[in-house]
């Protein structure tokens, strides 16, 4: 009897010869683990969406017996309490249920960002931070051990001070002290004072009692003094040798920091590439320039023009039809950062009242951040930092003329003002971008100046930039800062984005007059996939590079098998 046969296809991962497991829906191709790993950690895919294969042909386990029923499995869901029920259940009917393929793909989703943070960035660094965390576990008791001793022998002293002080208490103050007996005196003698004054009443009062004037006050001044109350009172203290200071001395001299969440440094996880890389482009359609952009997502991109304001993604038409219709739009604002976007993806841009407004992430909600309350001063440029949670917003005065920076924290309260170098000089004249370092530098374009001018976090003055040596006058526009505290400026001259690093030395052309695009005049950085946003003046064109990468020995660490 012949044995049927039957053909089946063994997928095999696009990138080597191991057998499949994963799909990623952005490339698309197939991956086994070890190259899902990989693909999920490098810079060039970071933001691929990758699925495995049960969720790519829709499979979903439901064979889950119920724990109430054990002959049935679950198939329902209820939203409001989060249960998982089978079809014979009643303990949850009357809320509402979604079946569970629904209920997991709608987790999913939710969760999305989550497991592409877990898999791109926390089981990257496990490599670096591991060392660390094994080294502190080595020596943690040695260094809990010494403060165990320092709390035994800080402990017995207190300890020595309340036993003398007790000792004190009762032998040498408590000890002279018969209370008793001195309120049961005192209660007789407050008896005799009473009958005395009770007895000058009389003599006072009696008609019968004949007692004259004179008499009488004679007999008040040599009788009356010698009634009196006395109050007998102790006062207990401490003796010199154990005091208030001893105390706090004896609590406060061990001192345990508090060391915060465990961070890996950018340079010891990033490096340079070679040069910038071309990655993707994307021609607009609503918008005349780019004169300013706000990276919201690695797909997802505010531009704007100076009169209008779109949020687009890499196909370049606009998500929603004039989600901002009151954008300022004063001559003196063209080409100005106008807009940015805060850590819950809200855009926080400058209206046509010079209020500083938010927009929320559904496009539906405007409300009002900061309200203009000096008619003599106007924002020009916003930030909003990730690294401090703080807006900057670049103010101008007309008459008299004049710039400063002010700082808002995240309750839209005034925390700092910045406007004078250390001569009590102006810092500013036009500025048109505005960024913050990862050192807390404030970094600010003026393109009047000719500078990028450079703040530390409390306002000094630190250095102007003016351009590489021996270069033309530098026209600075667009402005921004990498992970490793890169100084990345958009140079209208040379038509090029020069880099320099956070003390203000010229390191390189980052872009010289690209291919892809015309001028760069506006710039954003993507600190999730550390990639380069680069707005064009007058092609409406924004085109993505990348120029930084992964430390080799991160990469080679987790390609090994």
């Amino acid at each position: 009897m012949e044995t049927a046969s039957f053909p089946y296809k063994i997928h095999q991962c696009s990138k080597c010869p191991g057998d499949t497991a994963y799909y990623c829906e952005s490339c698309p191709c197939d991956l086994c683990p070890q190259c899902k790993e990989n693909h999920v950690k490098d810079l060039k895919t970071i933001d691929h969406d990758v699925v495995s294969q049960h969720n790519k042909i829709n499979y979903i386990p439901t064979q889950e017996v119920c724990v109430r029923h054990p002959s049935h499995v679950y198939t329902k869901y209820y939203e409001p309490c989060q249960v998982l029920a089978c079809n014979n259940c009643q303990t949850h009917r009357k809320y509402k249920k979604i079946d569970v393929q629904t209920a997991y793909k709608t987790k999913r989703q939710q969760h999305r960002g989550t497991i592409h943070t877990i898999r791109s960035e926390a089981l990257f660094y496990r490599p670096v931070l591991l060392p660390g965390i094994k080294t502190d576990f080595k020596t943690c008791r040695t260094e809990f051990s010494r403060f165990q001793s320092e709390m035994l022998t800080k402990a017995q002293t207190l300890k020595n001070f309340i036993n003398f002080v007790t000792y004190d208490l009762l032998h040498n103050v408590f000890c002279d002290f018969d209370f008793k007996h001195r309120c049961l005196k005192q209660t007789i003698e407050m008896g005799r004072h009473i009958v005395s004054l009770q007895e000058y009443e009389l003599r006072y009062v009696q008609p019968e009692f004949t007692f004259s004037a004179l008499q009488f006050l004679s007999f008040t001044k040599t009788a009356l003094p010698q009634i009196h109350i006395t109050l007998h009172t102790s006062q207990l203290s401490m003796t010199e040798s154990f005091n208030k200071e001893d105390v706090m001395e004896s609590l406060s001299a061990i001192q345990i920091t508090e060391r915060g969440n465990r961070r890996v440094g950018n340079q010891c996880l990033l490096k340079l590439t070679s040069g910038a890389e071309f990655h993707q482009s994307l021609t607009l359609t609503d918008v005349d320039h780019c004169y300013h952009i706000s990276c919201v997502t690695s797909d997802r991109v505010w531009v704007s023009d100076g009169n209008n304001l779109i949020l687009t993604d890499t196909t370049g038409v606009p998500l929603e039809p004039q989600p901002v219709k009151d954008l300022c739009s004063d001559d003196i604002f063209t080409g100005n950062g106008l807009h940015t976007v805060n850590s819950e993806n809200e855009l926080i841009y400058i209206n046509r009242n010079y209020d500083i407004n938010k927009l929320s992430m559904d496009m539906k909600t405007t409300t009002t951040f900061i309200e203009r309350t000096d008619s003599t001063w106007v924002p020009l440029c916003v930030y909003w930092s990730p690294s401090s949670g703080d807006l900057l917003v670049m103010m101008l005065r007309r008459l008299p003329w004049g710039c400063k920076v002010t700082r808002y924290n995240q309750s839209g309260q005034l925390a700092q003002t910045i406007q004078h170098d250390n001569t009590e000089l102006g810092l500013y004249r036009v500025p048109h971008h505005i960024t913050e370092n990862n050192n807390g530098d404030v970094v600010v374009s003026d393109f009047e100046f000719g500078a990028v001018v450079v703040t530390e976090r409390g306002g000094r003055h630190r250095f102007s930039y003016t351009g590489p040596p021996s270069g033309p006058v530098l026209l600075p526009c667009g402005i921004c800062t990498d992970a490793l505290s890169h100084i990345l400026v958009c140079d209208g001259t040379t038509k090029t984005v020069q880099m320099l690093d956070k003390d203000g030395q010229f390191l390189s052309h980052l872009l010289s007059e690209p291919q892809e695009m015309g001028p760069p005049w506006s710039l954003s950085y993507d600190v999730n996939t550390h990639r380069l946003w680069v707005g064009s003046w007058w092609d409406k064109k924004v085109c993505v590079y990348r120029y930084i990468t992964r430390q080799d020995a991160l990469t080679d660490q987790h390609s090994s098998p």
